[in-house]
């Protein structure tokens, strides 16, 4: 394979590592009250910006026959799902600690593959996903302040949910991206998205009144954060599709063990450069715990994909 595709697929993880930083800083800034489900309806409703540009890549998008366009739908629904739990995870915690959770999803995807598929797995692999849970398990205990140790039972839960989301929607990404091509498959993924961002808004009316109060109380920065902040999730998405049609699922998956690398460094910079803006907590306790969680996940992320 050439390794011009593996460092294509590197621009995603780079990208979602941005969006994380800025997701917690709209949650806590901007966002306190309304909390998940207005950064919800901001995420989904703008992803009408995607629509216009996906069509303009392939005229040919509306020709998806039913099937296909279902499941496309579908996985629209799982990805706000995923949306919903990441952002409740980080709402409360660091993005370093919440993004490690999701090298769980390789080893997800293959646990599904067992019971699901009855895939058999080689004791290389039991032992590399093994790993990786060993590293997420580090993360699962913190030391506050007075050096009491903090159970993040909260994060782990909605991070494994987000995870398993994570993994099943790339699979059905996949299997209907071959089928058709990926510009038709993200075209109906976003556009979906846009309709469950409509329904929210119109059925759900905290969430609409938190969305409203947002924008009236600080329209050019939520709406330019925002907007910044979908155009690097939707590029990275499109990339992403499009990575994952040339390379097993395994192994995208796999470059997204880049992905908690690229949150800790620009979240070390961001805390040196802007602490007010607190989106990283620094100190000698955590850093060791957050490296040895990277670096075990990474090592097992790898082992699995090998």
């Amino acid at each position: 394979m050439e390794i011009g595709v593996y460092l294509l697929a590197v621009i995603s993880p780079f990208f979602y590592a941005a969006t994380n930083h800025i997701d917690n800083i709209l949650l806590g800034k901007y966002f306190k009250e309304g909390g998940v489900g207005t950064l919800i309806l901001f995420s989904a409703l703008l992803s009408v910006l995607a629509v216009p540009v996906l069509y303009f890549m392939d005229p040919t998008v509306l020709s998806v026959d039913a099937t296909s366009m279902a499941m496309l739908a579908l996985v629209g629904v799982i990805n706000v799902i995923l949306l919903w739990c990441y952002l409740q995870a980080i709402f409360t915690d660091e993005p370093t600690v919440v993004i490690i959770y999701y090298q769980l999803v390789p080893v997800i995807g293959f646990g599904l593959g067992y019971l699901v598929l009855g895939e058999t797995l080689a004791s290389a692999q039991v032992i590399a996903m093994s790993i990786i849970i060993v590293g997420a398990l580090i993360l699962t205990v913190a030391l506050d302040d007075d050096g009491k140790i903090i159970f993040r039972g909260r994060t782990a839960i909605y991070m494994l949910i987000a995870s398993t989301c994570w993994a099943s929607e790339s699979v059905l990404f996949k299997l209907v991206a071959l089928e058709e091509n990926a510009w038709r498959s993200l075209f109906w993924e976003h556009t979906a998205l846009v309709i469950i961002g409509i329904l929210i808004f119109i059925f759900v009316p905290h969430y609409r009144k938190s969305f409203m109060k947002a924008i009236k109380l600080n329209s050019a920065p939520v709406l330019g954060l925002n907007v910044v902040n979908e155009s690097l999730y939707i590029i990275g998405n499109s990339v992403s599709a499009y990575v994952v049609i040339l390379i097993p699922v395994s192994l995208t998956l796999l470059m997204n063990s880049f992905q908690p690398i690229f949150v800790m460094v620009m979240g070390v910079a961001l805390h040196l450069l802007f602490p007010h803006l607190g989106v990283e907590y620094i100190n000698n306790r955590n850093i060791p715990q957050k490296l040895l969680a990277i670096a075990l996940t990474g090592v097992g992320a790898y082992l699995l994909g090998e």
